[in-house]
């Protein structure tokens, strides 16, 4: 599949020329602009390049760990289904863990039930952390 990475720059350059106006929270679902990355890194889609993620943490107004979400039924210790979403199966990407500024996030989709997010959380740290599990 070819990737579109001259219109994704075009885009990337006006979110950075942006203010940044999301006002977000841990636990929170949101379409977020990921663009075109390289090989198998997660890409966004459509015309804005989003995608849905979760916010992790949040380490200031600006900034925020997220993980991505995918719609398509995955398995392995490097996935997490968090169930329905916005009409949709949503599965946690753990392996693609990201900083992302709140320039990127374009939607508030909802917020995770707080025993899900708790049960994600320690989904991350276990696969991705081990040392810390």
């Amino acid at each position: 599949m070819k990737k579109d990475f001259a219109q994704w720059h075009e885009k990337k350059t006006k979110l950075n020329d942006d203010v940044g106006v999301a006002l977000f929270h841990e636990r929170e679902v949101w379409w977020c602009a990921l663009g075109v990355n390289i090989g198998y890194e997660q890409d966004g889609g459509g015309e804005l390049f989003t995608r849905p993620v979760v916010i992790i943490t949040k380490f200031s107004l600006d900034v925020c760990l997220v993980v991505p979400l995918t719609a398509r039924p995955k398995k392995g210790k490097f996935y997490f289904s968090l169930g329905q979403i916005d009409g949709r199966e949503a599965v946690a990407t753990l392996s693609q863990l990201r900083f992302v500024d709140r320039k990127r996030l374009a939607k508030k989709i909802g917020t995770l039930d707080i025993t899900i997010f708790h049960d994600l959380v320690a989904r991350i740290v276990e696969v991705c952390f081990p040392a810390l599990s």
